[in-house]
């Protein structure tokens, strides 16, 4: 029997300070809802240009506690009135010294249900992430929303297998990858990971990638964000590469134990035998 969820992301372009990007998502996410959507995701440290492209001091102030910070208040508000499932990438402030890239998510009456923080933080020419974020040490917690069980795993996070399996042991239908990744860098990958991992654990993925260049860098953002099923299959088609866009899909969680009684790949794991995976 079909399970639909009318669901939603965002793919956008900076616009020069956070108050107007705030404004553009709460829009986006009114347009979602007034299209029937339940749940929406927003982009890696959405409120923000992705600064990660220098090191800089000057960039710790983008970051806010979580929840108790002015983004993720005004995101509980936002759901109240949506009647949405909100997932609110930020840039978390825990105590002095203490950051964290992480995404609150927020149930459709506004509760706070809980955050995940990014595990695998890249240091590369572009991505300076460890300058700013200490790894995520929170788990991989699925959480039980009004749509369903849905999961975050961020950006450079989705070319490490382990993060996606404990999603799905944990019993995610859903799971939001926000991101930001440049088209010279891992365009390439893009459609070919997400869906991937959708096959592997057998679940629908919402991958988020930001669009266009920032004041901060030349790193070219190519949207191009989409939902993919349980079955590696994009459902609709994938957003622009050029253009910040809001999609709305049906999804249809009933695929989920088709694909998992067909295929059985849950059944036939053996953890018996993985210890050595995770030796040093």
């Amino acid at each position: 029997m079909a399970n639909l969820v009318r669901a939603a992301l965002v793919q956008a372009t900076w616009t020069g300070d956070t108050e107007s990007m705030i404004a553009k998502h709460e829009e986006y996410a009114r347009q979602a809802a007034a299209q029937g959507a339940k749940v929406i995701g927003f982009q890696e440290v959405f409120n923000a240009p992705y600064f990660c492209q220098v090191q800089e001091a000057e960039h710790y102030r983008w970051a806010e506690p979580v929840p108790d910070g002015p983004t993720v208040q005004r995101m509980r508000e936002l759901a109240r009135e949506t009647g949405m499932v909100i997932v609110v990438p930020v840039f978390e402030l825990e105590q002095s010294g203490f950051y964290y890239n992480t995404a609150a998510v927020i149930d459709a009456d506004g509760s706070y249900l809980g955050k995940y923080r990014k595990h695998h933080i890249p240091q590369v020419k572009g991505f300076w992430e460890k300058y700013y974020f200490k790894p995520g040490n929170v788990g991989w917690p699925v959480f039980d929303t009004a749509v369903g069980k849905v999961g975050v795993y961020i950006c450079y996070d989705r070319h490490f297998p382990e993060g996606w399996r404990a999603l799905g042991l944990a019993g995610a239908q859903l799971v939001y990858n926000p991101s930001a990744t440049s088209r010279g860098l891992s365009a390439y990958l893009w459609q070919l990971e997400q869906p991937a991992a959708a096959v592997a654990n057998e679940y629908f993925i919402a991958a988020i990638n930001r669009v266009g260049t920032e004041e901060y860098g030349d790193n070219d953002f190519y949207g191009t964000s989409y939902f993919v099923d349980p079955r590696g299959q994009f459902v609709g088609d994938a957003a622009s590469d050029k253009e910040e866009e809001l999609i709305i899909r049906d999804l249809d969680f009933g695929l989920i134990d088709e694909v998992r009684q067909q295929w059985a790949f849950y059944r036939d794991r053996r953890p018996d035998a993985y210890e050595g995976l995770v030796k040093p």
